[in-house]
């Protein structure tokens, strides 16, 4: 995807609380977006960011979030013990923390498919799941290319922040 400069937003007059995203600048991006050849946009003010998609796929309105948090994990050596029933946090790669609390998704909606299931690739800036907070649905996307190796939260369940959703192998 090539990159182009596009006319950075007026100053807002009324900046909301924690300097965020007002409604008057996400309403900007999208008429940036609107009046050009660009189908994506993402754009990050402090810890949070808003991605604007239009054309082909599936239609999201458009997000405000905080940058994915992961951590990554010591590899121990081949041969370890076997995977267990409950999440490993001492297994092999990366983990995708939650960036905060919420309801976690697998799918854009109830009839669709999971954004990514287990043996899956991944590409960085890949869609792994939606977090529903306050309303607003959140996509966390993958850090690193790599293979989902442990989805470590059950679909439509309540998550914590920091809370661990995936694990990936980088590669």
């Amino acid at each position: 995807m090539a990159s182009r400069s596009l006319k950075q937003p007026a100053p807002r007059t009324s900046a909301p609380p924690g300097g965020g995203f007002s409604l008057e600048d996400v309403k900007l991006l999208v008429q940036l977006v609107e009046e050009s050849q660009v189908t994506h946009i993402a754009w990050q003010r402090g810890s949070e960011k808003v991605v604007i998609r239009r054309g082909g796929g599936r239609a999201l309105p458009p997000l405000v979030h905080p940058a994915p948090v992961t951590a990554v994990v010591p590899i121990p050596a081949p041969g370890a013990a076997p995977a267990g029933r409950e999440p490993k946090l001492d297994a092999p790669g990366v983990v995708v923390n939650s960036p905060f609390v919420g309801t976690f998704y697998r799918s854009p909606s109830p009839d669709a498919p999971p954004f990514v299931d287990v043996g899956q690739k991944v590409k960085k800036g890949q869609t792994l799941c939606i977090i529903e907070a306050m309303k607003l649905m959140n996509e966390i996307e993958s850090e690193v290319d790599g293979t989902v190796a442990e989805i470590m939260v059950p679909n439509a369940t309540g998550v914590e922040f920091g809370e661990a959703l995936f694990r990936l192998i980088p590669g």
